[in-house]
């Protein structure tokens, strides 16, 4: 047993390759290449190395930035200039020559309102025409009249051609205020006239008596509770409202000849509070031209040297949204003493 004893090889040093036949041999596999010392000392964790960026890249990157700041400035820009020029259908066409349009809807009460936006056009040096698109039975004879003198002044102080483009009714107020513009276009079935004046309000003495309710008014001058709904009107009241409802009258009919440019007599005929068709309008003198919107437009455009298709500017729109509606309970939910404290108005209506 002593004999078949072999003493084993001293083992190497801490870190020096074992000798023998236990050595360790080399692969025959080529050496993977993330298994290099040199990477291993230069990526210990096994991460794949930092792609290198060439210069185009970071040139993208500036470029891109700097694009994208020019787009965000130019919407801005066109965004104010949209503001300040009321908003223009064309999009943003600086120092253009353009019409402005401004539609007049419905029942004619709120002179300020259309007067301003006459003024702000007027004032534009861009603004070439206005074209008024009415499309109104008319309104409060006060109203009316001031938009119509304002028509008159913007036309004679700023030496702006203003034109009328009725779409379905251009009638009474709204007619008058048509008559002060340099032409008027109505469509063949427009509904156009109605010159006349009328005077209304609401009479309650009936539902007070039912109710067992009575006024008490104390006044000093005979005619201070004239048109109080909780009586009849007497025939000094009507006597006395006639006068007024005439003397407004007379002033329809001349203002409408003035502005037509002919004379009072020859409109008096025709101021019967009845309308009459765009077609029929034109033999008779109340428009210049049948025809709609569009010609209109262009006979514009080409009256004030715009060739080809003209750069329309349009008011912007007043957009309520709801917190600010409900916040107006009164358009909502009207108080219902409204409906006791209706005052007479005269108005230049179709009815």
């Amino acid at each position: 047993m002593t004999e078949d004893f072999k003493p084993q090889p001293t083992p190497p040093p801490y870190g020096q390759p074992y000798p023998g036949p236990y050595a360790a041999q080399p692969s025959p596999y080529p050496p993977y290449p993330y298994a290099t010392n040199q990477y291993a000392q230069a990526n210990p964790y096994g991460m794949p190395p930092r792609p290198h960026r060439s210069a185009w890249f970071y040139i993208s990157v500036i470029g891109g930035s700097v694009a994208a700041i020019f787009i965000v400035m130019t919407l801005m820009v066109w965004a104010t200039m949209r503001s300040l020029n009321g908003g223009s259908s064309s999009g943003l066409k600086l120092g253009s020559s353009q019409i402005a349009v401004l539609d007049i809807d419905g029942v004619i009460m709120d002179a300020d309102k259309i007067d301003t936006q006459l003024r702000k056009f007027g004032d534009d040096s861009s603004v070439k025409a206005i074209i008024l698109h009415i499309n109104s039975p008319g309104g409060g004879a006060a109203a009316s009249q001031e938009v119509y003198h304002e028509v008159l002044r913007i036309r004679q102080e700023k030496h702006k051609k203003i034109i009328a483009s009725v779409e379905s009714v251009g009638a009474s107020g709204a007619y008058y205020i048509a008559s002060a513009c340099d032409r008027i276009y109505a469509n063949d079935a427009s509904v156009v006239g109605s010159i006349g004046v009328i005077m209304e309000w609401t009479n309650y003495g009936e539902l007070y008596r039912w109710a067992k309710l009575k006024a008490i008014v104390i006044h000093a001058g005979e005619l201070k509770d004239a048109g109080d709904p909780t009586h009849d009107v007497t025939p000094q009241e009507q006597a006395y409202f006639q006068g007024l409802v005439d003397n407004m009258y007379t002033q329809f009919i001349h203002d409408v000849a003035s502005g037509r440019h002919t004379t009072d007599e020859k409109i008096k005929p025709l101021a019967t509070g009845q309308v009459w068709t765009g077609q029929q309008s034109l033999s008779l003198g109340l428009i210049d031209k049948v025809g709609g919107f569009r010609i209109a437009l262009m006979d514009t455009a080409k009256d004030v040297g715009i060739s080809g298709e003209p750069s329309i500017v349009r008011p912007n729109k007043d957009k309520r949204g709801l917190i600010a509606a409900l916040s107006d309970s009164e358009d909502l939910f009207p108080n219902p003493s409204q409906f006791l404290n209706h005052a007479p108005g005269f108005y230049f209506m179709w009815k």
